[in-house]
């Protein structure tokens, strides 16, 4: 581990003229083009100062090689201490507590830091009932888990028993820096939460993500409302918690479909921990495209919610035809007066566009579809209003007559 004490080399990188506009509006990346020169050699994860073309502080932020070669810390002539990560993580933890996400009771599952939604860029902490997963997407966070460690267990009011560092894949081998799956605090891979009184089997060692999708939440609270004796289609099922939310909504009958062995066996085990043997659940493991061919008039509420299609801007126009073949089918089969339930999470898709892949979508099948509900992501995934590439979860509730 690094010590914090890189602002001794003093880094400075100026901003090419015109470039430092952005970061006057407090947006928290600086792009490689946007640099004039660095003063100095920066290693990966370094703090350095960035200074606009005419000598004037901008901030300070994390150096990393590559296209967003700093992400910000601080703006203006503000420093950062140590105590900076125990100040965010804690402003992050109070800001759950008063939003009311942690109940013991009904509901131990929240994201805890959601990046630059909360001051903390390259950094996400998601918490699963006395577990802490981090993912970290930048050296300098890297770099800092130590500080970002003991930061977590001295939260006030949240037990924190595990740590699991979870950022092998979101973070690139360099030199100095090795990623690898481990655990910092505790001997736990898997545990369970409650959701909304719902029960859910997490392994953060072997699921996506952190182990969960916790930004759907709300959206599959949204669904159970709709649920009531419907035939319910859950394709990208993942962990079936869109199922269990459809099943306690008292669906007539609920199907869940991934390509993954493993999703279809925890989706089974997830149901079955909530409703025993649930006779009017089925699970399939099926490429999603080829199951739904042929679903004509099988159901009347789809949920479609697949992995990110495009992570990065070249592969935009991909995704955004996969996202309209994949409702074109939903909306050209679904039952007449049929519910879908759609969404897209690429950071790269943004609302406009997803929207406009579903209309055209719509146009192909002649149906009569209306927008019932748009939904994002809950208020443990806040969003920065200076950064709006952090609003990636976007969705939207259709009514197919």
């Amino acid at each position: 581990m690094h010590s914090m004490n890189t602002m001794d080399k003093q880094v400075k990188i100026v901003l090419k003229s015109g470039k430092d506009q952005s970061l006057r509006r407090r947006h928290p990346w600086v792009f490689s083009g946007a640099i004039k020169k660095i003063y100095g050699q920066p290693a990966e994860g370094d703090l350095v100062e960035v200074y606009d073309n005419k000598e004037e502080q901008l901030g300070t932020g994390h150096y990393q090689d590559g296209s967003i070669a700093i992400r910000m810390l601080t703006f203006g002539e503000v420093g950062v201490g140590e105590d900076l990560y125990a100040t965010r993580v804690t402003n992050a933890w109070n800001h759950r507590r008063q939003e009311g996400l942690y109940d013991p009771g009904s509901g131990n599952a929240f994201r805890l830091v959601n990046a630059e939604g909360d001051g903390l860029p390259g950094l996400i902490i998601d918490y699963y009932n006395g577990a802490a997963v981090i993912q970290v997407h930048s050296a300098g966070m890297f770099r800092n888990m130590e500080h970002i460690v003991a930061a977590l267990k001295n939260l006030d009011g949240l037990p924190v028993d595990t740590i699991y560092n979870k950022s092998k894949h979101t973070l690139p081998e360099k030199p100095g820096i090795q990623p690898s799956d481990q655990l910092l605090l505790g001997e736990r891979s898997e545990g369970e939460v409650l959701e909304n009184g719902y029960r859910f089997r997490i392994n953060w060692e072997r699921g996506q993500k952190t182990g969960f999708f916790i930004d759907q939440r709300e959206n599959r609270s949204l669904l159970k409302r709709y649920a009531k004796d419907r035939n319910v289609l859950n394709m990208f099922c993942f962990s079936g918690s869109f199922s269990v939310y459809a099943l306690g909504g008292g669906a007539a009958l609920v199907h869940s479909v991934d390509s993954s062995g493993h999703a279809i066996d925890l989706t089974r085990e997830n149901v079955e921990m909530n409703f025993g043997n649930a006779e009017n659940h089925e699970a399939f493991a099926a490429d999603a495209f080829e199951f739904m061919q042929d679903i004509d008039q099988k159901y009347d509420l789809v949920v479609l919610d697949p992995p990110a299609f495009a992570k990065h801007q070249r592969v935009l126009n991909n995704a955004l035809q996969g996202y309209k073949r994949m409702n074109q089918k939903a909306i050209e089969q679904i039952r007449p007066g049929g519910i879908l339930f759609t969404f897209s999470c690429s950071q790269a898709v943004s609302r406009e566009n997803f929207r406009k892949s579903v209309f055209a979508a719509a146009a192909n099948t002649g149906r009569e579809v209306r927008i019932l509900h748009q939904m994002s992501q809950p208020a443990d995934h806040p969003v920065s209003i200076y950064h709006p590439e952090g609003e990636y979860l976007k969705g939207l509730v259709l009514k197919i007559d």
